[in-house]
Formats: structure tokens, sequence, C-alpha cells
């Protein structure tokens, strides 16, 4: 018997004699009083530290929506799966046919997260996502004209509308009536929404007169409703957000763009000539409008990294059945160990893909203040897993891969949008260094100012040079570390331990790096590009081990080997990549 058992035997002896609990119960009752929506998972693996309440256990759809969302998949499946010849027809003339979005319309599937009381399904994050997971199995274009109404279009009604505006505008975009669109970008602002030109003046009676051009707009061509981002220039805020009708006078759309991929998508500009917007149609408060566009965006990028996941599943099940029909030297192609080496990896990539978006939809619909980071994760991670996926897809079929009349061909140019849109994955892997880098820098200011006032207030002081000591010594040693050994089976204790060492190791490195650079970090995109890269493979390899964990206990070791394999796979892959990526921060050929 260990000493650990032994002491809490002893402690459950004294609770009983006592009447009381034992310090096992009462940490757990303290714990449980804890405000898990607080935190950012991937935040405090910048500080060494890894919140086991955020990754285990991995969450589970309540069972009345599961119910709900599974009639939802049966008829998009129904609907859409005839459909093979139509959508090339649809990719070929570069649009989807009216009649067609009007049976898009009467399957629900613009409704899919407005609130039954304005008639909508009130999905949460997860259904939809999982909704827009299916039907990008089938075509990419349909799921983007699904999905810009959702995830982005009206989706800051949704989260700083206020009752009059969600009474007057989410019936009709329920219903499909009205299609909503995000116009954001501009010719000369892209990622820096900063940059922004489209500006709107205040006035005398409260209104608005907008004025500007928006680029890329998805769904331009046929939307009612626009969701505007507009420099106003005013003391609360250089941006604004605003509610436009496509009908006011000064609205226009322009012709629809010609693109690589995603064809069918309607994709067009939209400008505004002095319109007059009504006060009321102002979104959320005055100047807040680059926090709503950034909340948005975390917010819908859920809707990508599912659609990510049914595209990776269509090009395995494509893959599979090519390689298993494609005979060469006497024997199926399947046989061969370079292909099952790619169906393989294909496999990995797509189970934690889907492992990442399950989460982050979980932390979304939890109320999670802060999940930034982990939602632009889910967007980096799953649209570079994807394209592999398709690349390698396209590679089993040969030559056929390269034929119009083949699939795969456009699903590649479908694909390649996804790295681009709702932010490149360069601006966000900066973005996450940056944020899990910011809290770490701040806590070692407090610490220097410290050290330099610790005669004039010792108290204060010393307490947080020997706060911060702690936390070394911890990374230093794993003293007093919180092991997420204890929630995993044993089976996979040894991928574990992988992640606690090299959540310790980023922590390490983020000190050193801040402690080189300081405020100059800014400036270290390649540094910062390693420890993004470092945090990603760490929250996604967390998300697998938590997933795999709830199925072994859900089931048994014998019923979950695949999925055993598959978290040893991915955990290998990823130590080794994380030990270069941690390595050549200081080490490179840069």
């Amino acid at each position: 018997m260990s000493l650990e058992s032994v002491e809490s035997e002893k402690e459950d002896a004294t609770a009983k004699a006592s009447g009381g609990k034992n310090k096992k119960e009462e940490r757990n009752a303290e714990d449980s009083a804890v405000d898990l929506t607080e935190g950012s998972p991937v935040k405090s693996l910048f500080f060494g530290q890894i919140d086991e309440e955020h990754f285990f256990p991995f969450p589970k759809m309540e069972e009345e929506e599961a119910e709900t969302l599974r009639i939802v998949l049966e008829s998009i499946d129904k609907f859409l799966s005839p459909r093979a010849e139509d959508f090339r027809a649809y990719d070929e003339a570069g649009a989807q046919p009216q009649e067609y979005i009007d049976s898009l319309k009467e399957l629900g599937l613009f409704g899919l997260i407005v609130p039954e009381e304005y008639g909508g399904l009130g999905f949460s994050n997860s259904a939809y996502s999982r909704v827009i997971q299916q039907s990008s199995r089938f075509d990419a274009s349909t799921a983007l004209t699904i999905g810009a109404h959702s995830s982005i279009g009206m989706k800051g009604l949704l989260l700083f509308g206020n009752d009059e505006q969600k009474a007057q505008y989410l019936p009709d975009l329920a219903s499909g009536k009205s299609i909503a669109s995000f116009c954001l970008t501009e010719p000369g602002s892209g990622s820096d929404a900063a940059s922004i030109t489209t500006n709107a003046k205040k006035n005398a009676d409260g209104s608005w007169s907008l004025s500007g051009e928006k680029i890329w707009i998805t769904n331009g061509a046929f939307a009612s409703f626009f969701t505007v981002f507009a420099r106003t220039d005013t003391e609360a805020g250089k941006l604004s957000a605003f509610i436009v009708e496509a009908s006011w006078p000064g609205v226009s759309v322009g012709p629809k763009e010609q693109k690589l991929g995603i064809r069918a998508s309607a994709t067009t500009t939209v400008s505004f000539d002095n319109v007059q917007i009504p006060a009321e149609n102002l979104l959320g408060e005055q100047g807040k409008g680059f926090k709503i566009a950034m909340e948005i965006l975390n917010n819908g990028r859920t809707g990508l990294g599912g659609g990510c996941v049914g595209g990776m599943k269509a090009c395995i099940a494509l893959a599979s059945r090519q390689a298993a029909e494609r005979k060469q030297f006497g024997k199926p192609i399947a046989d061969y160990g370079l292909i099952k080496e790619k169906i393989a990896q294909m496999t990995v990539d797509c189970y934690a893909a889907e492992s990442v978006v399950t989460m982050v939809g979980h932390y979304i619909d939890s109320g999670y203040k802060d999940c930034s980071v982990e939602a632009a994760i889910s967007k980096v991670f799953n649209t570079e897993a994807l394209w592999r996926t398709v690349n390698e897809a396209l590679q089993i079929a040969g030559g056929n891969g390269y034929m119009k009349e083949y699939p795969y061909e456009r699903v590649l140019r479908d694909s390649r949008i996804n790295m681009i849109f709702e932010g490149t994955n360069e601006i966000l892997r900066l973005y996450i260094a940056l944020s899990g880098m910011k809290d770490v820098g701040s806590y070692l200011k407090s610490v220097m100012r410290s050290a330099g006032d610790i005669f004039n207030h010792p108290i204060k002081g010393f307490g947080l040079l020997s706060e911060y000591a702690t936390m070394r010594l911890t990374q230093i040693t794993s003293v007093g570390r919180d092991k997420i050994v204890s929630a995993v089976p044993s089976e996979l204790e040894n991928e574990a331990l992988i992640f606690e060492k090299y959540t310790l190791e980023l922590a390490r490195m983020t000190d050193v790096v801040l402690r080189r650079h300081g405020e100059n970090i800014i400036g270290k995109q390649l540094a910062m590009k390693r420890l993004s890269e470092t945090s990603i493979d760490l929250f996604v390899g967390l998300c697998v081990l938590a997933r795999v964990s709830k199925l072994i206990q859900e089931k048994s070791v014998a019923q979950c080997e695949q999925e055993i394999r598959i978290a040893k796979l991915f955990s290998q892959q990823a130590k080794r990549r994380m030990n270069q990526n941690l390595r050549r921060v200081l080490k490179n050929e840069d």
C-alpha cells in the first residue's frame, strides 16, 4: 500500500469519527466552487500549468439536443447526397441557383443558432458546428452559404443586439427570408482591422451617415442584412458596428467575384454611399466595434473548424475507397506501406481536429469568458490538417485526382481559402503567442517592480517574490505540480507525461524569450511562431487525451484500441515537433 493511500485512509477514519468530511472531499467541494469560465486553458500553459478541470472529462452533448441534431443531420444527408453532379455544375457556373438556396431555407438551415422564441432551432455552438461538418462532407460552398450567415453574418446581433433589434430582425433571419453578411474587410484593410477607412459620421438627430466600400463579402449577392464596421473616431473608440439593410438608398452590391475555389458561394463587394442609418441600428456600444468584430470571429470559428472536419472525413472516405479498389502490381494499393501511412496520418489528423473543435464548442457553450486563443488554435490546426488531408487524398487518386470529372481537384481548390479568411493563419499564430505571453510578461513586470520596491513595501514585495520563486521551483522540479496522469487511464500515462513535460518547457522558454527581448518581442515573429506551434500541439494533444480517456471510461480498453493508437501516435509526433520548436527558439538557421 502506498504512503498516499495510507494517509487517505487516516483522513477518512478521522472524518468518520468526527462526523465531518475528509480532506479529499473538502478539496473537491472547493474545486466545484471555482468558476471555470474565468480562465483560459491555453494561457495557463504558458505559465507551465495544465488546468485539468478544463479538459477532463471530455464534453458530451445533452441527450435532447443530440436527438434533434440527429434528425437534422439525417435531413441534410437525404437532401445533399444525391446532388454530386449539381455541385460540380454550380462550381463551373460560379453560382448556386435561387431554387437551391430556397431549399436550404425550407430545411431550416438558416435558423440553426437563432433562439426558438424567434423561430430558430436554438442550437448550441457544438451542435451548430456538427451541422456545418456534415454539410461540408458534400459541398464546401453550401456549408459556407449556411455558415457565413450564422457564424459571422448575424452573430453580432445575437451577441450584442438589444431586445428591440433581435425582435425586428431575428425571425426573418431564422426563416431565411433575410440572409446575413459580415462586412469588415476593405481593399486596404485585411487582418489589420484598425486601418478601416469606411466611416460613419454622427448626425444631429443621432442617426449616422455611412460611406465606404467592403470587399470579399460572402452571401453579398443576395444578403439583405449586413453587419458593417466603420470608423467613427469618437472619444469612446475608433470603430463602431452597425446593422444595415440592403434595401436602403446608397447601398449597392458589385458583381460576383471569380474565385479559385468555393466558386458557387456568392462573393461580392458592397458599397455604401452616404447611407443613412437610424440611431437604433448601432450594434452594441459606440466605439466598441473592434471588440465586437473580434468576438464575432472568435465565436464563429467552430463553424469553420467543423467544416474542415467534414471535409477531412469526405477525403478519407474517398481515399480509402480508391486505395481498396485501385490495383497495381497485382494487388490493391491499400496493401502498400506508403499508402497505409497516408491514410493513417489523415485519420490521426481528423480525429485530433474533431477533438479540438468539440472542446472549443464546449467552452463557448459553457460561457467561458476568454477562449479566443483556443478558438484561434482550432482554426489554425483544422484548416492546415484539412489541407494536408486533401493533398494526400488527391495523391492517392493519382492522375484521376487531377481531372475535373473527379471531386478531388474541386475539394483542393475549395480548401485553400480556409487558411486565409477569418484571420490568416500567420496572424493567428502571432495572436496565440502574444496572448499567451502577455499575462506572463505582466507577471514578470510585477516581480521586477517588487524587487526594486522591496524595502519600501517589504510584505507585498517579499510575498510576490516568494510566489515567483515557488513558481520557478515548480517549473524546474515539478514539486507541487498538479498531474494530469491521474485523470487518464494507465494506457495513456506515458502520453500524459509528454504533455506535462512540454508544458513546463513552454513556460521556461516563454520566460527566457521575454527576459531576452522584453518589449521588442513584438518584432521576433519567428520565436513567437515556435512558441505558438508548441502551445497548439499541447492544446490539441490534451484534447485528444481527454477524448480517448472518456471513451475508455464509457467502453473498455479492448473496444478503444484504435483510439488509443491514435492518441499514442499523435503524442509522439507532437513530442518531436515541440522538441524541435523549443530548441530552435534559441538555436536556428534564421
